[in-house]
């Protein structure tokens, strides 16, 4: 750490926050021997290659070699600083933040730190305004004839902005805010005569959260004629509604507990369901389901299930949302509305327990869907419609990838519409061939683009000899003080000689072998990853003292052969012209020392 401050502060708000509950929050990790995997949040893939480990604190990305402790994380997945960091984790873990990490908790430009704060503040005046004022009474009646309970109210945090032009311009001004600013964060409007207005005035406010709960940006509701119906906060560095989910923080611990989210189409549904105690109830923000939406949710869960409206716009909706979360790799349930309903409707017609059990739990399966929505294109009295209807989920059916559930839907499809099992059969298992034929193509395409010498590079003995070494000296005090005294800091790798510097110095402080306590030590990122992935080597079996002594004298003669070819090479050069026959005699014996390194090797 640059500027290190109470480095045993650091190490205790590091020891109060288990890096797989830190990277849990982010990432849908599942247990494989020692270690947790999941999909990587630093790049895209499909299948996973993201490790932690919980007993050395450390997470480690094999695809992209990222990795690091629960510090390291937090800097990178959020762009947090380093005091910053702490001052996350130190509030996380129910710890008083140091002095030295205060007022640093937000990664934001100072303009964006006052728009933040300005969120923060509206939102506790908001909900005191519907809950305990007389200006409030006509909106909290709106939530309550809607079927909102206080209870949920107050969960969520619903407000109201008074029908007044200037009671927040006040507010935020007294509390130190400038009118230009708040224009620019979209919670004030100006007009020619630079008067200035509370954007959401005479609304419903429905704040939302980013996914640490911070409040960045509102919706505000009309409850008497207002147009337009819903209000949003504008995008901006803070609130960008193509990256965040409403809820989302709410719901996320839900979420992984059932691995499965809930994707509705409004925030009114959301809390709906969640009075109906569906808590894993998740919502997009006026906007359709983005790709950024999808592979975020991908990275939580295996499971979504849609719960959108049952109009047509709603199911093309569902469309659209099922073909981008299967993209991903998400399994995909829809719940099936009434067509004249929504799923806040739905609740408030037939109730809470029918809304669970009808929609639900008994959701149908992304096939089932899709075989009915594609059924709205088609004429199916018209022979011509029909058989292009059954092409089109043939199509689809070739997609999935459970041959037992192939097998499941084209049986459905031939009884449906009194067809030969057997020829649906062999028009499917065409299409198979047919997209395995094109994936073997974009493969193949792949290969010829990257060459066929796509391959790491093979390190030399002495290199593999350093790395295992320092393997072995991260997790055995004893090793590393015999390395210190045979060779001290003498590598032949740079980083190397960096690691086992800090290494040294690291154990005579007094601390214990600890990886993640280890990386605090570092402030190179290059470095730290280098440690975080030797510090993931198994070395289950010990070392003897022959294997140690072999390893030091391979580190140690790629130093003294080279050092003595170089002198070698320097001496021939100098006779090359005046004794050639003595330039040949030297050439021989680098040879001769060159052949005896590659025997090493």
């Amino acid at each position: 750490m640059t500027e290190r401050v109470a480095n045993q502060e650091v190490e205790a708000i590091r020891q109060s926050n288990d890096i797989v509950d830190i990277v849990g929050e982010y990432v849908q990790l599942k247990k494989q021997g020692r270690n947790f995997f999941g999909l990587c949040p630093f790049h895209s893939e499909n299948t996973p290659s993201f490790s932690v480990n919980q007993d050395k604190q450390i997470f480690h990305c094999f695809g992209c070699g990222k990795g690091g402790n629960a510090i390291t994380f937090m800097m990178e997945i959020e762009g947090f600083t380093f005091q910053q960091t702490m001052a996350y984790l130190a509030e996380k873990a129910g710890k008083p933040i140091p002095q030295d990490f205060q007022d640093t908790s937000s990664n934001h430009s100072s303009e964006d730190q006052a728009i933040l704060e300005a969120h923060q503040w509206l939102t506790k005046l908001y909900h005191h305004l519907l809950r305990h004022s007389q200006d409030g009474k006509q909106a909290l009646a709106y939530l309550h004839q809607r079927g909102f309970t206080d209870e949920t109210i107050d969960q969520f945090q619903i407000g109201y902005s008074p029908n007044s032009r200037d009671f927040v311009v006040q507010f935020l001004e007294k509390k130190g805010f400038h009118r230009q600013t708040m224009v620019k964060a979209g919670l004030l409007t100006t007009n020619d005569q630079e008067h200035y207005y509370d954007r959401f005035r005479g609304r419903a406010i429905f704040p939302i959260r980013n996914h640490i709960g911070k409040t960045v940006g509102f919706v505000g509701r009309a409850i008497d004629g207002q147009e337009p119906k819903y209000l949003n906060s504008s995008d901006s560095s803070l609130f960008q509604k193509s990256k965040l989910l409403y809820n989302f923080d709410l719901a996320r611990s839900e979420i992984r507990r059932k691995n499965e989210a809930i994707l509705f189409e409004g925030s009114l549904d959301v809390m709906a369901a969640y009075q109906a105690n569906v808590k894993n109830g998740i919502a997009s923000l006026g906007t359709s389901l983005t790709e950024t939406h999808a592979k975020m949710l991908r990275r939580y869960v295996d499971t979504v299930l849609l719960c959108y409206d049952g109009d047509d716009a709603g199911q093309e909706a569902t469309y659209k949302a099922l073909k981008l979360l299967k993209k991903t790799g998400c399994t995909v349930k829809v719940g099936a509305m009434p067509h004249e309903y929504d799923p806040d409707s739905y609740i408030q017609s037939y109730g809470e327990n029918a809304f669970v059990s009808n929609v639900i739990h008994h959701s149908e399966s992304d096939m089932t869907f899709l075989m009915r929505y594609y059924k709205k294109d088609f004429n199916l009295q018209q022979e011509g419609d029909r058989i292009r209807y059954v092409e089109s989920v043939i199509d689809e059916i070739a997609q999935l990838e459970r041959p037992i559930e192939r097998d499941h839907f084209i049986r459905e499809l031939a009884e449906e519409f009194s067809l030969s099992l057997d020829i649906l059969k062999q028009e499917l298992n065409a299409r198979i061939q047919s997209n395995q034929q094109m994936t073997d193509k974009r493969t193949n395409f792949g290969h010829t683009n990257h060459g066929s010498n796509w391959k790491l590079p093979e390190r030399k003995a002495f290199h593999n000899a350093e790395r295992q070494l320092i393997a072995y000296m991260l997790q055995d005090e004893m090793i590393a003080e015999k390395v210190k005294e045979e060779i001290g800091s003498r590598f032949n790798i740079e980083a190397h000689q960096i690691i086992v510097t800090y290494l040294y110095g690291y154990y005579e402080e007094g601390n214990e072998p600890d990886p993640s306590h280890f990386l605090t030590y570092i402030d190179d990122a290059d470095i730290q990853q280098i440690v975080v992935e030797l510090s993931m080597v198994e070395n289950d079996w010990e070392i003897t003292n022959r294997e140690l002594d072999d390893y030091i004298r391979i580190i140690l003669a790629e130093q003294t052969d080279h050092a003595k070819i170089k002198q070698l090479e320097k001496e021939q050069k100098q006779i090359e012209k005046s004794d050639p026959l003595k330039a040949a005699q030297i050439a021989m014996e680098i040879i001769q020392i060159k052949k005896q390194l590659k025997n090493l090797i």
